[in-house]
């Protein structure tokens, strides 16, 4: 007979460790290419010593003159904290009651709801991945009763709860949160939410995922500006947190794509072995390295993933990437530093699954405690403004 108590070792013991690999190879190719560590973790942070230049101790000078004079390592502490990455599951009493006696079913039931949760943690921590750590979603354009237009719908689908937040004051507008999207018209860029008409929101209004405003994993749109902070630290005076970045492309080419990877590897000793891209960009890519007839057979990346290559290194497409945009990455210097790696949310007794109070529904939560570093911000590059194809 199905129970709990059979129910809550199953999560443990059979579906934690297929969970976990899923969730760590297969949210997107990126995240497949990254490597994760509980180094540097310290407390609620991370803490990691980053180099930057190179050794002054060197020198050259006479038979019988002085040494160089020692001068060692350039260092600066990356510091920032953990971020708290959560998935849920949920499963009705009804549900367990008409299944107990069947094996089968409950086996099933799980199964469904195991694949719930990675298909929407693909989603979403793919899109943390590109973002800047505030989890702004879309602008909003305009609003007709539920309806809402935005700038992009890029990053909503279906199911997903959001907040809206003023413009202006970066706070919560007052009824407006915890509403769960119903519809999205991709097409018109338009998306429909739950509850009564959409009051007090207004252009230029955000939107964001459910209790996430500025508590998401530091994403590319945070590493690639040359203004503000970046792990506590400055762009002002540290030159080397900046990126190489070019705007305004235009037609593709592999002129402007060697160029970054020579700048790359000419300022920062940084070579590039991963390019992740928008779809029109990799069609684009496509037309030009077909043209060149330097067009190559796809490569296997890590997680089962298909590649086109230039000169050797992958170029993947990735559905958040930002539209006209190419980055061109070294993946060594980037770390998803952890606290441990996914778990299961235990209360005092050691079990999983808990009841909802007041509701006929069971729950469980796995959890995360991560953020990403990159330790060599000037080894990598952005291409932006190119035209799709």
């Amino acid at each position: 007979m199905v129970t709990l108590t059979s129910a809550d070792n199953a999560l443990k013991s059979l579906y934690l460790g297929v969970v976990s690999e899923q969730l760590n190879t297969a949210v997107n190719p990126l995240l497949a290419q990254i490597r994760q560590s509980t180094a540097d973790v310290w407390g609620k942070e991370v803490r990691r010593l980053a180099q930057y230049g190179v050794n002054g101790g060197i020198g050259a000078g006479t038979e019988e003159g002085d040494l160089p004079s020692a001068a060692g390592n350039n260092y600066e502490q990356f510091v920032t904290t953990l971020k708290n990455l959560y998935g849920t599951i949920e499963i009705s009493d009804k549900a367990i009651r008409a299944s107990e006696n069947n094996a089968g079913a409950f086996v099933n039931l799980l199964n469904a709801e195991m694949e719930g949760l990675i298909k929407s943690s693909s989603f979403n921590f793919g899109r943390m991945l590109f973002g800047d750590g505030s989890g702004k979603l879309c602008t909003v354009s305009s609003v007709s009763g539920t309806t809402i237009t935005a700038d992009s719908v890029k990053n909503i689908i279906e199911g997903m709860v959001v907040d809206f937040y003023d413009a202006s004051s970066s706070a919560p507008v007052t009824g407006v949160t915890g509403r769960r999207v119903l519809s999205v018209d991709r097409a018109n860029d338009t998306f429909t939410v739950s509850g009564s008409t959409v009051t007090g929101v207004e252009a230029n209004d955000f939107v964001v995922v459910q209790g996430s405003y500025n508590l998401e994993l530091t994403g590319l749109g945070a590493i690639f500006s040359d203004e503000g902070s970046l792990y506590g630290l400055d762009r002002t005076t540290h030159k080397w947190m900046i990126p190489y970045m070019k705007d305004s492309v235009g037609t593709i080419s592999e002129i402007a794509i060697q160029t970054a990877i020579d700048k790359l590897e000419e300022t920062a000793g940084s070579r590039v072995n991963f390019i992740v891209c928008s779809w029109g960009v990799k069609r684009a890519i496509q037309k030009v390295l077909s043209a060149s007839r330097a067009l190559t057979d796809p490569t296997v990346l890590a997680g089962g993933y298909k590649a086109i290559t230039y000169n050797g290194i992958p170029i993947v497409a990735d559905r958040f990437c930002p539209e006209g945009t190419m980055y061109l990455l070294n993946t060594d210097d980037f770390c998803l530093h952890q606290l441990c790696d996914w778990k299961w949310l235990e209360g005092d007794d050691g079990k999983v699954i808990k009841q909802i109070p007041g509701k006929p529904i069971y729950t469980a939560t796995l959890v995360k405690y991560a953020d990403l570093i990159c330790t060599r911000p000037c080894g990598q590059a952005m291409l932006s403004g190119i035209t799709e194809e």
